[in-house]
C-alpha cells in the first residue's frame, strides 16, 4: 500500500487526475456555502435543528449541510439519483429504453441524457416544493423568508435546479477527468463535510455525565474500524457460479473451451435500498411540518412511531430495505438474459442444461445471496440507530 501511494508522484497521469478531483471537490464545497437569496439563514439553521429526524434531514445530510443553510447546491445529488433510478426502472417496461440499453456506448449515451432532462425536471418540481414549503416556516417570530410570494418561489426553484445541474456537470467531471465515480464522490465529501463538527462534538463532551470517556471513545473507534473492514470485505464477496464454453470452430480457428465463472455480488443493489427506504419512512414527518399537527393528532402519533430509535421505525425501515433489495436487484440483473446470452456465445453451468433451466437455476443462487446482502444492509443501517438512540453514543 505505501509503495502504491509513492507510485502516485511518479505517473503524472494519475497525480493529474487526483489533483483535478480534489480542486473538483473543493470547488464544490466552496459553492456548498453560498446562500439562496430571500432566505433568512438564522431562522432556517434553527429550523432544520429542530427537524434532523425528517426527510429534510436525510437531504441534508446528502448535501453535505447544504440544505441547513439553503445554498444554491441545498438540493444535491439527490434529484440526479431519482433520476437515474427512475430511467433504470423504466427501462424494464418501457420497450424503448429497454432498447437503448441494448444499443451499447451509443444506447448509454441516448440514457444518459434523458438522465439529466429528467434530473432537471426533478430538481425545479423539488425547488418549487421546497420554497413553498420554507415561506410557511416560522420560527419563533421569525420567518424563514422575510418577503415571500411567486417572485422568491421561482428564484430559489430556478436557482437550486442550477445548483443541482451543476452538480452533476461536476460529478462527471470528476468521472471523465479524475478518478473514481464522481457522483459517489460528491455524496462522499457532502457526509465527511459534517465529520469534523461531530468529532469537536465528542471531544467536548468527552467526560460529562451519561457520555463516553477516553477509554469508550477508543473501544467505539476500534469497535468502527472492524465494521468498515466488514463492510469492504462484504462489498467485495461474490457468489462465483462456475461456466464452460463448448469449443467451436471459426474458419481454421478453434475457439471457446476455456473455464470461467459468472460472479454475483453479495449486495447488488448498493445503497439504493436504505435511501428509498428513508425517504418513505421520513415521509410522514415531513408533511407534518407543513401541517397544524393538533388539527390531526393521529398524525402525531404516526410520526412518533417512525422517529428514529423506535422499535416500529426500525422493524419497518428493515423491511422495506429486505423489500428494495430483491426490487432492484430484480430489475438490474436480469437471469434470462444472463442465460440468453450464456447460450448464444456456447457457454453452459456443468450439470445444468442451457436455456431456461440456467436462467432458473441462476435466479434461485440470486435470491440466497440477495437474503444475505439484504440482511448485511439492514444491519448496517440499523447499526448507528442502535449505538445512537439504546448506547447513547453521540
Amino acid at each position: 500500500m505505501i509503495g502504491g501511494l509513492q507510485n502516485i508522484t511518479k505517473i503524472p497521469e494519475l497525480k493529474k487526475r487526483i489533483l483535478f478531483t480534489l480542486l473538483m471537490l473543493a470547488v464544490y464545497r466552496v459553492v456548498s456555502h453560498i446562500p439562496t437569496p430571500g432566505i433568512d439563514a438564522a431562522a432556517l439553521s434553527a429550523f432544520f435543528k429542530s427537524r434532523g429526524d425528517t426527510l429534510f434531514g436525510l437531504i441534508d445530510m446528502f448535501s453535505g449541510g447544504a440544505l441547513g443553510q439553503m445554498s444554491v447546491v441545498a438540493l444535491g445529488i439527490m434529484p440526479y439519483i431519482s433520476a437515474s433510478i427512475i430511467l433504470e426502472l423504466l427501462t424494464v417496461v418501457v420497450p424503448l429504453l429497454e432498447k437503448l440499453k441494448k444499443e451499447g456506448e451509443q444506447g448509454r449515451k441516448k440514457i444518459i441524457q434523458y438522465t439529466r432532462y429528467g434530473t432537471v425536471i426533478l430538481s425545479m418540481i423539488q425547488g418549487f416544493g421546497i420554497a413553498i414549503g420554507i415561506e410557511s416556516m416560522v420560527v419563533g417570530q421569525s420567518p424563514v423568508v422575510p418577503v415571500g410570494g411567486w417572485g422568491f418561489r421561482i428564484l430559489a426553484a430556478i436557482t437550486l435546479t442550477a445548483g443541482t445541474a451543476f452538480l452533476m456537470w461536476l460529478g462527471e467531471q470528476i468521472t471523465e477527468r479524475g478518478i473514481g465515480n464522481g457522483i459517489s464522490l460528491i455524496i462522499f465529501a457532502g457526509i465527511v463535510a459534517r465529520l469534523p463538527e461531530g468529532i469537536l462534538g465528542v471531544i467536548q463532551t468527552m467526560g460529562a455525565p451519561g457520555q463516553l470517556g477516553p477509554f469508550g471513545i477508543l473501544i467505539l473507534l476500534a469497535f468502527m474500524i472492524a465494521v468498515v473492514g466488514f463492510i469492504v470485505l462484504v462489498e467485495r464477496g461474490q457468489r462465483r457460479i462456475p461456466v464452460q464454453y463448448a469449443k467451436r470452430v471459426v474458419g481454421r480457428r478453434m475457439y471457446g473451451g476455456q473455464t470461467t465463472h459468472l460472479p454475483l455480488k453479495i449486495n447488488t443493489a448498493g445503497v439504493i435500498p436504505p435511501i428509498f427506504a428513508s425517504s418513505i419512512i421520513m415521509f410522514p414527518a415531513t408533511i407534518a411540518n407543513f401541517l397544524n399537527v393538533k388539527e390531526f393528532p393521529w398524525l402525531q402519533t404516526v410520526v412518533n412511531v417512525l422517529s428514529p430509535g423506535h422499535v416500529a421505525y426500525e422493524l419497518i425501515f428493515v423491511g422495506f430495505v429486505i423489500f428494495f433489495c430483491y426490487f432492484y436487484t430484480a430489475v438490474h440483473f436480469n437471469p434470462v438474459d444472463v442465460a440468453d446470452n450464456m447460450k448464444k456465445y456456447g457457454g453452459f453451468i456443468p450439470g445444468i442444461r442451457p436455456g431456461k433451466n440456467t436462467a432458473d437455476y441462476i435466479d434461485r443462487v440470486l435470491t440466497r445471496v440477495t437474503f444475505f446482502g439484504a440482511l448485511y444492509v439492514s444491519a448496517v443501517c440499523v447499526l448507528p440507530q442502535i449505538l445512537i438512540y439504546q448506547l447513547h453514543v453521540p
